[in-house]
């Protein structure tokens, strides 16, 4: 028989658990809150509200990208919470921009912030136009001292990998890849000469290729119309690229003629690419002089044609109707033979310069003269001296220089060679605007500014650039994407990052997707503009409100948070 001592015993500890589960039974919800946030994934880096861009030129859509670490975790919807959350309403987010055509050799160990790039939204340069600064050897390091301006520094380095981690380890706010250059290993092995290599010297540049190539050069590059790059013969170019073609490499060629022998250059480097079995690349496509203008539209079926036949043949440019380059490019190959000193000796031989002055003035077919292209004295800029007191003619015409010196604009361009000790930094303008937009038209077509990256600031500021060096990407996305809707800003910024990213085969950039490098630009395509002119060339761009590179914040709200974290990036042959 139950007492009720007994039964209150038994009906104490059941009324408490009843309790208990009721209690559990009310107050559910902080417990599945408080699991829900545990399982919330956490990044790096947020990127929220932006109009995504991946890269391969379908159509844009609103989502968020999460990075951690150097890689993209997420694209599309990436909810979480994140060390740092970047706000992107109203802003393209895309991968960084490939710069095809870089000359930051110099500037980058100058100063590694590489600001007028990063500021368009760069997050790589490619080198290599024919010279690349590897390999060298004792005559190649005391070239490069021998020609040093403004910026001075020791070479630490021998080889093209060397040189390349020598950036990186010093630091670098970019990516940083090259060619190995075709007129680096010729004169590694035969200096200034104008003559084919023995067997014995072309086995020494193909070895020096094999080993730029394991060190993660992208190709081998040629900048054919300078000396002594224009005296390699088509079947040396040939059995060096047949080198980078073993190890997947890229040809690259600032062609032979890109003026009155044009057509034939385009040839000359389909050859290369069929022969050697290798894709190719034209650095900077563009017809030279007006009477030149009208084969544009013939390189455009000849390109065609290749890729037609399965040859892999691709193009780049820059988005301006002048070229940069020096006084060199006004003078035949035969006077430069030897090199700087041998060509200023020549100069001053007064039975030289007689004949120098009319091959100055004359339409040269077997070599590019690029004074007789730009069509006058008027319309050849003169804008980087080594001789500070030359200085003083930075931003004139040859024209305005000339009559300043009582002088024919012949006489003068042997003149200006002599004393400033180099070959003069000059523009020549002589491209046409309608076929600046006939280009960007052209589906394999990418950019590159050739030109170095630098500031508005300490030695920069001795010389007046091309204005590439701080516009090339902004005004082709805003002049002539936005304003003339020559393409879409879709497909342009397919050209800008997976395009290149895949004719140089990188592995794991050039898009937004998940586990590729966190490269990424973004930017107000409604403002993005250049502003840098031949007057004022020291110009930053505008409208790239962000970049990272590899995950790492490098423009912040418009302004260089001074990270530096580039890396070497290696091409496809690389061990």
């Amino acid at each position: 028989m139950m007492t009720s001592k007994t039964l209150i015993s038994r009906t104490i500890p059941l009324l408490i658990a009843t309790a208990l589960i009721a209690c559990e039974r009310q107050a559910p919800e902080p417990v599945a809150q408080e699991q829900a946030a545990t399982i919330l994934p956490h990044y790096s880096v947020l990127i929220e509200n932006g109009t995504i861009y991946d890269g391969y030129g379908g159509e844009p859509y609103a989502g968020s990208v999460a990075i951690d670490g150097d890689r993209i975790v997420t694209v599309g919807d990436a909810g979480g919470t994140a060390d740092k959350v970047i706000d992107a309403s109203g802003l393209a987010v895309a991968p960084g921009f490939i710069n095809m055509l870089s000359w930051a050799n110099d500037s980058l160990i100058e100063d590694g912030k590489s600001q007028s790039d990063i500021r368009q939204g760069v997050t790589l340069e490619v080198m290599g136009e024919g010279l690349s600064w590897g390999p060298l050897n004792d005559f190649l390091k005391a070239e490069f001292k021998a020609q040093q301006s403004d910026i001075e520094y020791e070479v630490e380095w021998t080889t093209l990998g060397e040189y390349l981690q020598f950036l990186e380890d010093k630091g670098v706010s970019t990516n940083v890849a090259s060619f190995v250059g075709a007129t680096t290993v010729r004169m590694h092995e035969i200096g200034y000469e104008d003559r084919p290599p023995t067997p014995e010297e072309l086995e020494r540049m193909k070895d020096l290729v094999r080993v730029a190539m394991e060190e993660g050069a992208m190709g081998v590059g040629s900048s054919l119309i300078y000396a002594p790059a224009f005296y390699a013969g088509t079947e040396e170019l040939i059995e060096l690229n047949k080198v980078a073609g073993e190890y997947d490499g890229r040809y690259i060629s600032h062609m032979r003629s890109e003026g009155n022998n044009l057509l034939e250059a385009v040839e000359e480097l389909i050859t290369i690419a069929r022969e050697a079995g290798v894709g190719a690349e034209i650095y900077h496509l563009k017809a030279a002089g007006q009477k030149n203008w009208s084969k544009m539209e013939e390189v455009f079926a000849m390109v065609e044609a290749a890729r037609a036949e399965g040859l892999d043949i691709t193009t780049d440019m820059y988005t301006y109707t002048a070229g940069a380059t020096g006084l060199d490019a006004a003078m035949p190959p035969w006077v430069q033979e030897g090199g700087y000193d041998a060509w200023a000796e020549r100069l001053a031989d007064p039975e030289i310069r007689a004949r120098l002055v009319e091959e100055i003035a004359s339409d040269a077919q077997e070599w590019e003269n690029l004074y007789f292209a730009a069509g006058g004295a008027e319309n050849v800029l003169l804008i980087g001296f080594k001789n500070p007191e030359l200085r003083h003619y930075t931003g004139k015409s040859l024209a305005e220089v000339a009559a300043m010196r009582e002088s024919t604009p012949e006489e003068t361009i042997m003149d200006l060679v002599i004393e400033d000790g180099s070959r003069v930094g000059t523009a020549y303008f002589i491209m046409s605007d309608e076929n600046v937009k006939k280009k960007i038209a052209q589906p394999w077509m990418a950019f590159g500014s050739d030109a170095d990256s630098q500031y508005p600031g300490g030695v920069f500021l001795e010389s007046n650039p091309h204005p590439r060096a701080y516009g090339t990407f902004a005004r082709l996305l805003g002049k002539y994407v936005r304003d003339e809707q020559v393409i879409s800003l879709e497909e342009a910024i397919r050209r800008l990052t997976t395009f290149p990213a895949e004719n140089l085969k990188i592995k794991d950039r050039g898009a937004l997707k998940a586990g590729y490098f966190a490269d990424i630009a973004i930017f107000d395509p409604a403002t993005i503009q250049d502003h840098a002119t031949f007057a004022e060339p020291h110009q930053y761009s505008t409208g790239v409100h962000h970049v990272l590179v590899n995950g790492e914040l490098v423009l912040e709200d418009g302004e260089h948070t001074g990270a530096m974290p580039g890396r070497f990036v290696k091409g496809p042959g690389a061990k």
